[in-house]
């Protein structure tokens, strides 16, 4: 292992308790999240189905310009 693969793990670390903390906070502000128009749900008598795909695309957005401010600065 490198000091690159221990800077790696502690951002990783410290983003993870960001979120938590975030979470951990404001979970009754958050009710938005897989609510998004683009998310799909479709409910029936015996089946429930859902596929967040905006919250999923909105979510992989945000980590990835987060991964690149990250790398630009590291």
């Amino acid at each position: 292992m490198s000091n690159t693969t221990g800077k790696y793990i502690i951002i990783i670390g410290a983003i993870v308790i960001v979120v938590g903390v975030i979470i951990y906070f404001f979970h009754d502000k958050l009710n938005w999240i897989g609510k998004l128009p683009g998310d799909i749900r479709i409910e029936k008598e015996n089946f429930k189905f859902y596929f967040p795909l905006t919250t999923m695309l909105l979510l992989s957005l945000a980590v990835t310009l987060i991964l690149n401010l990250i790398r630009k600065w590291l």
